[in-house]
């Protein structure tokens, strides 16, 4: 007991998770994105209808039981096909993210830890890529070998590969001649060693954040893509082709658009604010500074 009559004493170390729950980003982002996983997971094995049968009596039925979101032009259900959707922007996003996080690494070590040739050649090369937007690079593999999902994958995730490499190579060079980095190479790591245990974990909050952002343009891109016939194919349903049906009829029936778009904004939105929190819920600097706010100032007893 102090004399003020406080106690103090350490609150225990808190997890990732936790750090990110406590954030209203990292919540927001963490609730929005479980949604979307859980809504690809049951559609597996559950829809309250199938997403293909056509039942024209029941064209353009509005909101009401058993379709709460109404139907379309050809009587499928909206609820159906939005949660059938879902899988394609989870494959969307999660095979962008992959090939992204592959590139920027490769591409960010090479330009940052390799001799000086390599390094300049590598900061060419991706300024050069990085002057096209990553939906008509996606436009233009799509017009040359056809539209498909893979294609949108591919596409996006080399194009903000080279964006993640962009942002993440300074990071890494500047780690890289910090003092515990320096430590290590003298007590006899190899590069590869201090990537793995000082760079990578010191560089992984600006990573996180440009590799949501990537997942985000991927599920834009899908959109878009499909939107405009170069993204997922008539028989595999997603938001973006959804949208470009329903957009026919949006004078006659504006609500049925609403449901596609706002499920694309809301997965984007919480896309960039899982990144947003994952960054200030691992950023040392930032973790310390909670830590000191949370410190115990003992009451005063009078």
């Amino acid at each position: 007991m102090s004399a003020a009559g406080g106690t103090t004493g350490r609150r225990p170390r808190l997890s990732t998770l936790q750090r990110l729950w406590q954030l209203p980003t990292g919540r927001f982002g963490l609730i929005v994105v479980a949604l979307i996983l859980l809504t690809a997971a049951v559609s597996l094995v559950w829809t309250p209808f199938d997403p293909q049968r056509t039942d024209v009596p029941s064209r353009w039925a509005g909101p009401s039981w058993p379709h709460v979101l109404g139907t379309d032009a050809t009587g499928r259900d909206i609820a159906s096909l939005l949660m059938v959707g879902a899988r394609t922007t989870v494959l969307v996003a999660v095979g962008a993210g992959v090939i992204a996080t592959l590139l920027g690494l490769a591409l960010a070590s090479l330009g940052a830890l390799t001799v000086r040739a390599v390094r300049e050649t590598v900061a060419v090369v991706v300024d050069i890529l990085i002057a096209f937007p990553v939906l008509l690079i996606a436009m233009m593999i799509a017009a040359v070998w056809g539209g498909s999902l893979w294609v949108v994958v591919w596409a996006v995730g080399i194009g903000f590969g080279v964006n993640v490499a962009r942002v993440t190579r300074p990071e890494l060079r500047r780690v890289l001649h910090s003092e515990f980095v320096l430590a290590g190479r003298a007590s006899g790591l190899t590069t590869a060693q201090n990537l793995v245990r000082h760079l990578l974990p010191n560089v992984a909050p600006v990573f996180i954040v440009q590799l949501s952002w990537g997942m985000a343009v991927a599920v834009l891109a899908e959109a878009g893509l499909s939107y405009l016939g170069f993204g997922a194919p008539v028989t595999q349903p997603s938001w973006g082709l959804l949208l470009a049906q329903l957009q026919q009829y949006l004078t006659a029936h504006p609500l049925s658009v609403v449901w596609p778009g706002l499920a694309i904004a809301v997965s984007v939105l919480g896309l960039n604010l899982l990144g947003d929190g994952l960054r200030d819920a691992t950023d040392p600097t930032l973790s310390r500074a909670r830590s000191a706010a949370r410190t115990h100032i003992p009451e005063v007893v009078s």
